[in-house]
């Protein structure tokens, strides 16, 4: 991938969990460091924004309600329609996704992401995976016209507790492979 010429580029992270240091948090940084590796190893350089969607909750229900926009929400809409790329994170639980996240792709509108590449991971509460989560969450993105790539990340209870396990390895090698898949599609969307 030959990225020379576009560096460097945006990164817009969502994380829709409760908190630094949760669980949803901590996957989202593993997937942003994974991206930025991957970028870094095109010859890009990524400036990243996270976005914590829990602390714009006041702002999500005062839109849904009055459907007016505080600046801190306008001001996060308006870094992820502008960014190159975008790591969505949450946490999910009986195949949907937490409230905020719902809230902030309503507040996003029709179309703002058409064909925003975005790397989709997932904190599952759940030791079983519900066979349709992945599809749940992807037609979500497909509804506001993003294009996720291929590779979901999926972290569960089993990958919290283990340290140097293969269950981490396991979830280590899925990041990489959707990082490096996030890359490719932010270089062919600048493009």
């Amino acid at each position: 991938m030959s990225t020379a010429a576009w560096s460097p580029v945006s990164l817009a992270v969502l994380c829709a969990g409760v908190g630094y240091g949760r669980p949803t948090r901590r996957l989202a940084d593993w997937v942003t460091e994974a991206v930025c590796r991957s970028l870094a190893a095109g010859g890009a350089r990524a400036e990243v924004e996270v976005l914590e969607l829990h602390r714009l909750a006041a702002d999500l229900a005062q839109h849904s309600a009055q459907g007016r926009a505080g600046l801190d929400l306008r001001e996060a809409v308006a870094a992820v329609v502008t960014a190159d790329g975008l790591v969505v994170a949450t946490p999910v639980l009986a195949a949907s996704p937490s409230e905020v996240f719902d809230s902030f792709f309503a507040a996003l509108g029709d179309k703002v992401l058409c064909g925003m590449p975005v790397l989709l991971a997932l904190n599952s509460g759940s030791r079983r995976r519900p066979p349709d989560l992945v599809q749940v969450m992807r037609r979500r993105l497909t509804e506001v016209h993003a294009d996720p790539v291929p590779t979901v990340v999926v972290a569960g209870p089993a990958d919290w507790r283990a340290t140097a396990h293969s269950d981490a390895a396991r979830l280590r090698a899925c990041i990489d492979r959707a990082a490096v898949e996030l890359a490719v599609a932010m270089s062919s969307h600048r493009q």
